[in-house]
């Protein structure tokens, strides 16, 4: 009796371990085992403006490095964003690629990653976390110093808008700090005087147009500048200038090359974009994802501050593009030349060669 009650004990035993589910990274290891591939999921707050290219170009990286990428997008919200990404932990993903609409609430997204062991990817814009592995980005504190500069050599002196970026990205601060340390010398020598600033919630061609309109109605149109953050924000500007019989009077800033910016260059509507090429930043992201996928080391001496510490910072540095070198984006291959000059006269566009 003795015996078969022992019997039916270990059997017992061994019925419940087989229903015992291994732990989610034990089955990831053993599917990468298996199949060889990296999974990566790349959370997006956004499809508009050059998000797009910016998700053909992540997906186009990974399947050359023989990974799969999964793609959700948050449309900007940040509930949506962070149920997303628990998502994304829940499948069995080997490492995140974050593009945040907030840096600050996906910093609670950072930290259920890494409880998992899963790496993040803080991608174009920081996640304020100590605990991200690596942030690939532009140089934007370069591109705000940029469009200060450009400002200030084409409209030395007179009265300045600026439309910063959406006060939940980061990048819009370290572009509104760059811009104002370049601005506040002419300010003090009251070469310059800022008579309106204002953040464009998301980045809002919207909200940008009501800053815009406010401005020069309340300054009787007596505006030398306006120095948007991004090209969104800039054909807000635009838009209002239009209505006021003052294009190509008034020196208009943004950032990011849209078609639409570029289009406007080239009819003189707006003065300048920042150029900011997506596929070296795109194909690093991917690149570092798979890196921190393998367990690899990343190579990068650079470092961005995070929040209480310094966290690996790869980045591309931007360029001013305007007028005179609009066939700078055709050569790169980032725009078409056809659809830059659609409403330029033939006779007035550049050659091609």
């Amino acid at each position: 009796m003795k015996t078969l009650l022992l019997v039916l004990a270990a059997s017992l035993l061994m019925s419940l371990a087989s229903c015992v589910s291994a732990p989610v990274g034990d089955q990831n290891a053993a599917t990468k085992k298996k199949d060889g591939r990296i999974r990566i999921g790349f959370s997006m707050d956004t499809l508009k403006e050059h998000w797009v290219k910016d998700k053909a170009l992540v997906e186009k990286r990974a399947g050359e490095l023989g990974a799969d990428v999964v793609v959700n997008v948050a449309e900007s919200n940040d509930e949506r964003q962070l149920k997303q990404i628990d998502d994304f932990l829940t499948q069995g993903v080997d490492v995140l690629i974050i593009a945040p609409h907030n840096g600050q609430v996906m910093a609670t997204a950072v930290e259920k990653a890494k409880a998992k062991g899963v790496p993040v990817v803080s991608y174009d814009r920081l996640i304020l976390s100590d605990q991200i592995d690596v942030l690939v980005s532009h140089l934007h504190s370069l591109a705000g110093q940029m469009q200060a500069e450009y400002a200030l050599k084409n409209a030395p002196k007179g009265n300045y808008v600026m439309i910063y970026g959406a006060p939940t990205d980061n990048n819009a601060l370290i572009m509104k700090e760059a811009q104002m340390a370049i601005l506040k010398p002419a300010v003090d020598r009251g070469d310059i005087k800022i008579v309106a600033d204002q953040h464009a919630r998301d980045w809002s061609a919207e909200e940008a147009l009501k800053t815009a309109e406010n401005a020069l109605t309340q300054n009787r149109n007596e505006i030398v500048a306006f120095v948007c953050s991004n090209d969104g924000t800039a054909g807000g500007a635009v838009q209002a200038l239009k209505k006021q019989g003052l294009i190509g009077k008034v020196v208009v800033t943004g950032m990011d090359a849209q078609i639409d910016a570029l289009q406007r260059i080239a009819q003189g509507e707006q003065s300048m974009t920042v150029y900011k090429p997506i596929q070296p930043i795109a194909y690093a992201a991917v690149e570092a994802a798979v890196k921190l996928a393998k367990g690899e080391k990343l190579e990068t001496t650079k470092t961005m501050k995070a929040v209480n510490k310094e966290v690996p910072f790869i980045f591309i540095e931007p360029k001013i593009v305007e007028k005179g070198n609009l066939m700078d984006v055709v050569r790169d291959g980032y725009e078409e030349y056809d659809k830059i000059f659609a409403n330029v006269p033939e006779d007035q566009r550049p050659k091609k060669n």
